[in-house]
């Protein structure tokens, strides 16, 4: 079997296969596919299953190009690593989600994430809790653009709280949905990276995509709708139990966040810590917990969010001379 990558450029191809071929090394290496590599273009040969999951580190690695601008061995070396554990994890099940985009498809790219997608598929409510740069409010949002597409559910809801982290932004200028959008920036970041931008503004107008503060979701029902609750761990108890309780009959909801991050004032419990021992063990409740293993931005952000895990040591006195 052969299969022809085409890249931007030969610019992009030569980043991508390292200096003096360093990094198509790693691949040959760990995968059992020729890779020859002319213009802009890459070719691969070899067996279905190899191509494949060659495949998915070359795209991996130039996303990783194009954010960071650079790769190293050792990237490279843990993109590999993922492939193959995410290859051993799904047994041969692949998780694909068609994008709006023409040829455009979300993958998982660890097991944590191939594990939270068929969880999503599997039940009702899904709460996901994870540090920062999983993917948790990403995928979420690729499986709810899935079910619209395919006509599963009507609509999209997206919320957030709109609690400061850390800061007073103080008075904002502008009409309600100016005030608001510096909150809710990151969902319609998902959403531009999923669909094209005509597209979005599109759906927005049209109502096919709702996104607002948790605040404005009081007194409604929320039905024949995907809802995602993103940063839900600044949500108090009260909003909790207010938002849960706005579930439509034939809705589906995904709950995101990261409990290390609490921006909430010290008298006040976060709702998504609460809800663990709550609702644990209710039949079509489901709950993912996705670690730093699972993080897929810079490869610097894992070791950041391990490092603040840890108790910090107390810096030693350095002797006198």
């Amino acid at each position: 079997m052969e299969e022809v990558l085409v890249f931007p450029n030969k610019e992009r191809v030569v980043g991508l296969l390292g200096p003096r071929d360093s990094f198509l090394r790693q691949l040959r290496a760990a995968f059992d596919v020729k890779v020859v590599a002319r213009g802009h273009e890459v070719t691969l040969s070899g067996s279905p299953e190899q191509i494949m999951a060659c495949q998915q580190v070359l795209r991996a690695m130039a996303e990783r190009l194009e954010a960071d601008g650079s790769l190293n061995e050792s990237v490279v070396a843990g993109l590999i690593q993922d492939q193959k554990a995410w290859g051993r994890e799904s047994a041969g099940e692949s998780v694909y989600l068609e994008g709006f985009a023409l040829g455009r498809t979300t993958r998982p790219r660890t097991p944590g994430q191939a594990q939270y997608i068929r969880t999503i598929l599997n039940s009702d409510i899904v709460f996901c809790i994870g540090p920062a740069g999983t993917g948790k409010t990403y995928l979420a949002v690729a499986v709810a653009l899935d079910y619209l597409r395919r006509n599963e559910l009507k609509r999209i809801v997206l919320c957030r709280p709109a609690v400061e982290a850390g800061e007073h932004l103080g008075f904002l200028p502008g009409d309600l949905r100016s005030k608001v959008n510096p909150y809710l920036r990151p969902l319609y970041d998902a959403l531009h990276d999923l669909m094209p931008p005509s597209t979005v503004k599109k759906y927005v107008d049209n109502d096919l995509i709702e996104i607002l503060p948790l605040a404005f979701v009081r007194g409604r029902t929320l039905d024949d709708a995907f809802i995602i609750l993103d940063e839900a761990q600044n949500c108090t108890v009260d909003q909790m139990k207010t938002f849960l309780t706005r579930l439509g009959a034939t809705a589906k909801l995904v709950v995101t966040g990261d409990i290390t991050q609490v921006d909430l004032s010290h008298d006040q419990q976060s709702g998504l810590i609460d809800v663990q021992s709550r609702l644990r063990g209710i039949k079509g409740v489901s709950f993912v917990r996705l670690t730093a293993d699972d993080i897929v931005r810079h490869h610097l952000v894992r070791e950041i969010v391990s490092a603040y895990q840890k108790e910090p040591q107390p810096e030693r006195e350095q002797d006198g001379p």
